[in-house]
């Protein structure tokens, strides 16, 4: 009975000292269900408090000026630490992919897909590189730890494909169905189907800083389209003040603070700013002939707008929009669908309808390499991309 008693004693003392302190802090852990396995929840040294109301089980915000604070410049999880430098280059007309080595700039593998892949989207834990092709109603997933492609996997017209900020389900974008298809990512069942018949050429998209609302681009009825995450209902479809609808809305980029969306119209030549709340059009902000993609630096002080019609890159300041700079390919070209390097150095782009990629330094827009690809380059992946998760598109991380 001593002998407990002594053992006892320790176990007392600590508890008593907890007791004082007022216990451990509970309250500073987030809902983990769906956090990607071995990634933090928030940056090192910052608060775990979230400074937005998110959705249920989706990390928090720790900055609410800057949302993709935790993607910055070298900041790569621990789960794509030891993932292969790769780029991953689906061909649309060609029906592969390409994979290319960075350091060298050579393609080093050809993988075929099928009869249309369309983008490389990582899957939200960062664990997985699908392949989307709309044509053949498949993903074809890769494992970035060896560049190496594992299963296909049956799934309805993923001409793009996103993920919710809290993980639950994998968005295929049915462009051709004008619908949203919801999967549980993991085991591929599909959950739900969201008929969007006014949003012909539904196909970019972008979340709000809380993860509760999602933006859709409607390419050829000149507008967005508006949902809700939680219950997927469609909530509202906005039209553009201008309609195109040729080639009209394209890609879709959250403002880093949250307070507007930027939708890129290719035939409008520019960007419209939406308010964040995705209720109204603010204005329209001129880049150049068929505006297309959005990626930002990884400070997210710039926005860097592919004008694919006319072969430049405008920058422009990612909080006001204001114009910096403009950046020209020598050559022309058609600058189309990439991202920024991990360490924020290069900018990769598709060139669509000239069979290359293009490397541009995000100094000052120097064109690094050109490299002649297959047939009908499209959405270009650049592997591993910093942040905790990935909401899809060619590497949309938060």
């Amino acid at each position: 009975m001593r002998g407990r008693q002594c053992l006892l004693l320790p176990v007392l003392l600590i508890f008593a000292v907890l007791v004082s302190s007022g216990g451990p802090n509970l309250t500073q852990y987030s809902d983990t269900r769906m956090r990607p396995v071995g990634t933090p929840d928030h940056p090192e040294g910052a608060p775990a408090v979230s400074a937005v109301n998110v959705l249920p089980g989706m990390p928090v915000v720790v900055d609410p000026s800057n949302v993709y604070a935790a993607a910055g410049a070298g900041m790569l999880s621990p789960v794509v630490r030891e993932d292969r430098p790769l780029v991953y280059l689906p061909h649309t007309n060609s029906g592969d992919v390409w994979v290319i080595d960075p350091a060298t700039f050579r393609v080093i593998a050809r993988y075929p897909v099928g009869r249309q892949p369309q983008h490389v989207v990582p899957s939200y834990d960062m664990r997985t590189v699908y392949v989307t092709d709309s044509r053949d109603n498949h993903l074809l997933a890769f494992d970035p730890r060896t560049g190496l492609p594992s299963r296909q996997i049956p799934i309805i017209d993923p001409y793009n494909m996103y993920f919710t900020p809290d993980g639950k389900y994998a968005i295929s974008v049915a462009e051709a169905r004008r619908e949203l298809v919801w999967y549980d990512p993991h085991s591929w069942v599909q959950r739900d189907i969201t008929p969007i018949p006014a949003c012909a050429g539904i196909n970019h998209a972008d979340f709000s800083a809380d993860g509760r609302t999602v933006v859709f681009s409607c390419e050829f009825a000149g507008s967005v389209a508006v949902a809700d995450v939680a219950s997927h209902r469609l909530l509202r479809v906005i039209p553009m003040p201008t309609r195109q609808t040729h080639m009209g809305p394209q890609d879709v980029k959250l403002a880093p603070d949250g307070s507007a969306y930027y939708v890129a119209d290719c035939d409008a030549g520019g960007l419209w700013m939406l308010d964040g709340a995705a209720t109204t059009v603010r204005r329209f902000i001129p880049t150049g002939r068929c505006a297309h993609g959005l990626y930002l630096s990884r400070d997210a002080k710039r926005l860097f707008v592919t004008n694919r019609g006319e072969g430049s890159v405008s920058v422009l300041d990612a909080g006001t929009a204001a114009p910096i700079t403009k950046w020209h390919i020598p050559g022309g070209g058609s600058p189309d669908m990439g991202n920024v390097t991990a360490d924020g150095t290069q900018l990769w782009l598709s060139g669509r309808y000239d069979n290359v990629v293009y490397v541009l330094s995000t100094v000052d827009g120097a064109l690094i390499r050109k490299i002649p690809v297959g047939n009908g380059p499209h959405g270009l992946c650049v592997w591993p991309q910093p942040g905790r998760y990935s909401l899809g598109h060619t590497g949309i991380t938060r």
